[in-house]
Protein backbone atom coordinates (compact mmCIF):
# COMPACT_ATOMS: atom_id res chain seq x y z
CA UNK A 1 0.00 0.00 0.00
CA UNK A 2 1.29 3.45 -0.93
CA UNK A 3 -0.15 6.64 0.86
CA UNK A 4 0.38 9.63 -1.78
CA UNK A 5 -0.88 13.22 -2.40
CA UNK A 6 -4.35 13.35 -3.84
CA UNK A 7 -4.85 14.57 -7.59
CA UNK A 8 -7.73 15.98 -9.10
CA UNK A 9 -7.72 12.12 -10.78
CA UNK A 10 -8.89 10.62 -7.17
CA UNK A 11 -12.00 12.82 -7.07
CA UNK A 12 -14.30 10.01 -7.95
CA UNK A 13 -12.66 7.32 -5.70
CA UNK A 14 -12.60 9.65 -2.82
CA UNK A 15 -16.48 10.70 -4.18
CA UNK A 16 -17.47 6.90 -3.72
CA UNK A 17 -16.22 6.12 -0.19
CA UNK A 18 -17.17 9.29 0.88
CA UNK A 19 -20.79 9.30 -0.37
CA UNK A 20 -21.30 6.12 0.89
CA UNK A 21 -20.36 7.18 4.94
CA UNK A 22 -22.92 10.49 4.11
CA UNK A 23 -25.94 8.05 3.15
CA UNK A 24 -25.88 4.92 5.49
CA UNK A 25 -23.31 6.13 8.57
CA UNK A 26 -22.68 8.55 10.88
CA UNK A 27 -18.94 8.78 10.59
CA UNK A 28 -19.89 11.85 8.65
CA UNK A 29 -22.30 14.67 9.60
CA UNK A 30 -23.07 15.47 5.84
CA UNK A 31 -27.05 14.65 4.73
CA UNK A 32 -26.22 15.27 1.13
CA UNK A 33 -23.96 13.40 -1.20
CA UNK A 34 -21.16 15.03 -3.02
CA UNK A 35 -21.39 15.50 -6.74
CA UNK A 36 -17.79 14.54 -8.92
CA UNK A 37 -17.65 18.88 -9.45
CA UNK A 38 -18.10 19.29 -5.86
CA UNK A 39 -15.96 16.62 -5.08
CA UNK A 40 -13.15 18.80 -7.49
CA UNK A 41 -14.13 21.42 -5.94
CA UNK A 42 -13.31 20.25 -2.37
CA UNK A 43 -10.10 18.76 -3.65
CA UNK A 44 -8.69 21.90 -5.01
CA UNK A 45 -9.22 23.85 -2.29
CA UNK A 46 -6.61 21.52 -0.31
CA UNK A 47 -3.25 21.68 -1.28
CA UNK A 48 0.27 22.02 0.61
CA UNK A 49 -0.38 22.48 4.68
CA UNK A 50 -3.82 21.37 4.22
CA UNK A 51 -3.61 18.15 2.18
CA UNK A 52 -5.33 15.26 1.05
CA UNK A 53 -3.61 11.87 0.76
CA UNK A 54 -5.13 8.23 -0.73
CA UNK A 55 -4.14 5.51 0.31
CA UNK A 56 -3.60 3.59 -2.53
CA UNK A 57 -3.05 -0.36 -3.22
CA UNK A 58 -3.07 -2.41 -6.56
CA UNK A 59 -3.42 0.86 -8.14
CA UNK A 60 -6.89 1.58 -6.26
CA UNK A 61 -7.70 3.94 -3.66
CA UNK A 62 -8.83 2.18 -0.92
CA UNK A 63 -9.19 5.27 1.71
CA UNK A 64 -8.32 8.87 2.15
CA UNK A 65 -7.43 11.44 4.57
CA UNK A 66 -7.51 15.52 5.07
CA UNK A 67 -6.47 18.01 6.95
CA UNK A 68 -8.65 21.11 7.28
CA UNK A 69 -8.64 24.48 9.13
CA UNK A 70 -9.70 23.85 12.76
CA UNK A 71 -11.78 27.24 12.85
CA UNK A 72 -11.46 30.68 11.21
CA UNK A 73 -9.94 32.61 13.69
CA UNK A 74 -6.25 33.31 13.63
CA UNK A 75 -5.57 32.36 16.51
CA UNK A 76 -6.32 28.79 15.42
CA UNK A 77 -4.31 29.11 12.07
CA UNK A 78 -1.47 26.57 14.09
CA UNK A 79 -4.42 23.98 14.31
CA UNK A 80 -5.50 20.93 12.06
CA UNK A 81 -8.38 18.37 11.90
CA UNK A 82 -7.70 15.03 10.78
CA UNK A 83 -10.45 13.16 8.74
CA UNK A 84 -9.85 9.75 7.58
CA UNK A 85 -12.13 7.12 5.73
CA UNK A 86 -11.42 3.79 5.18
CA UNK A 87 -12.96 2.07 2.09
CA UNK A 88 -15.74 -0.48 3.46
CA UNK A 89 -13.71 -3.65 1.69
CA UNK A 90 -9.88 -2.59 3.18
CA UNK A 91 -11.32 -1.82 6.69
CA UNK A 92 -9.18 -3.86 9.24
CA UNK A 93 -6.27 -3.69 6.95
CA UNK A 94 -3.97 -0.84 8.50
CA UNK A 95 -5.47 1.83 5.90
CA UNK A 96 -6.81 3.74 8.82
CA UNK A 97 -3.37 3.75 10.72
CA UNK A 98 -0.98 4.47 7.29
CA UNK A 99 -3.71 7.29 6.57
CA UNK A 100 -3.56 8.93 10.50
CA UNK A 101 0.07 8.42 10.62
CA UNK A 102 1.05 10.48 7.10
CA UNK A 103 -1.45 13.06 8.23
CA UNK A 104 0.01 13.60 11.40
CA UNK A 105 3.83 13.47 9.51
CA UNK A 106 2.46 16.21 7.15
CA UNK A 107 0.92 18.13 9.85
CA UNK A 108 4.11 18.56 12.00
CA UNK A 109 6.53 18.84 8.59
CA UNK A 110 4.42 22.01 8.07
CA UNK A 111 4.66 23.61 11.71
CA UNK A 112 1.19 22.72 12.99
CA UNK A 113 1.41 22.46 17.29
CA UNK A 114 -2.11 20.28 17.54
CA UNK A 115 -4.17 18.10 15.21
CA UNK A 116 -7.74 17.50 16.69
CA UNK A 117 -9.62 14.94 15.80
CA UNK A 118 -13.83 14.81 15.80
CA UNK A 119 -15.81 11.61 15.96
CA UNK A 120 -19.11 10.37 16.32
CA UNK A 121 -19.88 9.06 19.66
CA UNK A 122 -19.81 4.85 19.16
CA UNK A 123 -17.28 4.80 16.64
CA UNK A 124 -14.75 2.71 18.73
CA UNK A 125 -12.60 1.52 15.70
CA UNK A 126 -12.23 5.31 14.93
CA UNK A 127 -11.50 6.14 18.07
CA UNK A 128 -9.23 3.14 18.97
CA UNK A 129 -7.25 4.67 15.68
CA UNK A 130 -7.09 7.69 16.95
CA UNK A 131 -5.67 6.51 20.53
CA UNK A 132 -3.12 4.36 18.89
CA UNK A 133 -1.68 7.47 17.03
CA UNK A 134 -0.94 9.44 20.31
CA UNK A 135 -4.39 11.40 20.34
CA UNK A 136 -6.04 11.43 23.66
CA UNK A 137 -9.58 12.05 24.33
CA UNK A 138 -10.26 15.83 25.41
CA UNK A 139 -13.97 16.00 25.76
CA UNK A 140 -17.69 15.34 24.50
CA UNK A 141 -20.22 17.39 22.85
CA UNK A 142 -23.47 16.10 23.81
CA UNK A 143 -26.34 16.00 21.38
CA UNK A 144 -24.66 18.53 18.90
CA UNK A 145 -25.70 16.60 15.55
CA UNK A 146 -28.76 14.49 14.34
CA UNK A 147 -28.80 12.20 11.63
CA UNK A 148 -31.03 9.44 10.79
CA UNK A 149 -33.58 10.50 13.57
CA UNK A 150 -31.18 10.66 16.23
CA UNK A 151 -28.92 12.78 18.41
CA UNK A 152 -25.87 12.38 17.84
CA UNK A 153 -22.73 12.86 20.43
CA UNK A 154 -18.65 13.97 19.39
CA UNK A 155 -15.67 12.90 21.26
CA UNK A 156 -13.12 15.72 20.63
CA UNK A 157 -9.31 13.94 20.61
CA UNK A 158 -6.33 15.77 20.16
CA UNK A 159 -2.81 15.44 19.18
CA UNK A 160 -0.32 17.97 20.20
CA UNK A 161 2.40 17.73 17.60
CA UNK A 162 5.36 20.19 18.92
Amino acid sequence: MDVRLATLDDAEPIRQIYNLEVTTSTATFDLVPRSLDEQRTWLSERSGARAVLVAESDHEVCGFGSLSPWRSRPAYATTVEDSVYVHRDHHRQGVGSALLDALVSTATAHGFHACMARIVGGHDASIALHLRSGFEVVGTEREVGRKFGKWLDVVLMERLLT
